[in-house]
């Protein structure tokens, strides 16, 4: 009975959020059920582990939420996003349009711009590069997926991703682990999509398919759909519907200083890194009024949330006069934080119900015995949570909450380095999330104006194939030569 609410509870809060039914009710329903069926304390599991889970989750994690969501935001508004976009294009041109929108993709977000507020810039510059280009329409998901939602979420060293973060304190790692790893595994992800969008692209020239429908990209529409934003906050950092309630410059600034906070973003945290916190003194963090905590377990995300905060200083100096209403920008950029940090919060209390209660220990015991080794079945883990709950970062600190110290035991076991872990649960998670489900992939679709039916065949072969190539190549190099 136990492991039959497990799983009527899961499928619940799939379905459900799928209709569009906000997680924040949907995941503590979904528990309870689950707890019922086991004959647990519903009270307790409520108050005590689900929010006890959550609570830890926002306070880990909450400030990279916050960060990265304002300097998105700031990022839009000072026109230094559309600058960056604006720029790639002419120097690529539309004979190169798709490297043209997959790169002004990868640079923003690896820079730290949030994934919702590069689609919303994105969407209006591929279509026009597209249609003067004659590439389908249907290929415009695609190619910003594949700039902004694959190799710069999970594989890219140093990347502000969220999803990058999470393990950080479950490991001890930092946000450049297994940096070798991780430029073999993201040069496989964008070899392979600009592989299949180059030949798609080729196919449907030679059919003389063109652009398709001429009408203009829907992305006002999307910003206000309920919808949309009901699955897209359990997905990313920010909320679709603050994109509008704030201001834009009419006068972007020149390349040089648009890009230059991305620049700080990855100076920062590279510094923070390896040079600022490892010679901090930090042996304070052992008292009981600091958590009885370490630097391991919190100088990732202490270096990403330092890095974040000093390029939004950086851009107000360098465009913040450009701001039509700097407070304006500065209040939605952080209320563009709240719903998809509660929104994941309760995924996670979610997961933490499940894994206190005892049939857990089947769904443990048969991840865990998996053939292949402890980097395979963590894969497999964050892959299947990431798929159920529609959400990476939801299903990577999930499977990390409930196996995460095992997975450290098995690795000390086998000589297995933690930074290696990281990598590969990473990526893992940032592959079968993208199910037709994912908030992403919605939000995605409706903002170029397409459909499933029209363009999800192209999203899973870069967003999900070219994952899974790469993951695969990351597990079987790291299992014969370790880390690098």
């Amino acid at each position: 009975m136990g492991l039959a609410g497990v799983l009527l509870g899961l499928a619940l809060l799939v379905w459900l959020a799928f209709r569009g039914w906000t997680v924040l009710l949907l995941a503590p329903a979904a528990a309870l059920l689950a707890a019922a069926f086991a004959g647990e304390p519903l009270l307790a599991h409520w108050t005590q582990t689900f929010m006890g889970s959550a609570a830890q989750f926002l306070a880990q994690f909450f400030p990279l939420f916050l960060m990265g969501a304002l300097f998105g935001k700031l990022m839009e508004d000072s026109g230094s996003v559309s600058a960056i976009a604006r720029w790639m294009t002419e120097r690529l041109g539309t004979g190169r349009a798709l490297l043209a929108v997959v790169l002004a993709g990868a640079l923003v977000t690896y820079g730290g711009v949030s994934l919702f507020v590069a689609f919303f810039v994105l969407a209006p510059m591929a279509e026009a590069l597209f249609r003067t280009a004659a590439i389908p329409r249907r290929l415009m998901p695609a190619a910003i997926a594949l700039g902004t939602s694959t190799f710069t979420m999970s594989a890219l060293p140093g990347t502000p991703a969220i999803q990058n973060a999470i393990p950080m304190p479950f490991f001890g790692t930092t946000p450049f682990a297994a940096p070798g790893l991780g430029v073999i595994a993201s040069a496989i992800m964008l070899g392979f999509g600009l592989w299949w969008l180059g030949r798609a692209a080729a196919a449907a020239q030679r059919r003389g398919e063109g652009f398709g429908d001429a009408a203009a990209v829907p992305v006002d529409a999307a910003a206000e759909d309920p919808l949309v934003r009901e699955r897209a906050t359990t997905a990313h950092t920010f909320d679709p519907a603050e994109i509008h309630h704030s201001q834009q410059s009419e006068t972007p600034p020149t390349i040089v200083l648009a890009a230059l906070p991305l620049a700080v973003v990855v100076a920062v945290n590279l510094l923070m890194s390896f040079v600022v916190l490892p010679r901090m003194d930090t042996a304070f963090l052992a008292e009981p009024r600091w958590g009885a905590t370490s630097l391991s377990a919190v100088g990732g995300v202490w270096s990403v949330a330092v890095a974040l905060t000093a390029a939004i200083v950086a851009l107000l100096l360098l465009t913040g006069r450009r701001l039509p209403n700097l407070r304006q920008s500065m209040d939605a950029g952080a209320n563009a934080a709240v719903l998809p940090a509660f929104s994941v919060a309760s995924l996670v209390g979610f997961g933490a119900v499940v894994a206190a209660l005892p049939a857990f220990a089947l769904v443990r015991g048969w991840v865990l015995g998996i053939e292949g080794g402890p980097l395979v079945s963590l894969a497999v883990a964050t892959n299947v949570l990431s798929a159920l709950t529609g959400s990476a970062s939801g299903g990577l600190t999930i499977a990390l909450d409930a196996l995460g110290p095992t997975y450290m035991q098995l690795a000390a076991q086998h000589g297995i380095e933690p930074a290696l872990l990281h990598r590969v649960a990473v990526i893992g998670a940032g592959t079968l999330d993208s199910l037709p489900h994912n908030g992403a992939v919605v939000t995605l679709l409706a903002v170029c104006g397409s459909t499933h039916a029209k363009s999800y065949l192209d999203i899973v072969m870069v967003g999900i194939v070219g994952a899974l190539i790469a993951l695969v190549a990351v597990i079987l190099l790291g299992g014969v030569l370790g880390s690098f």
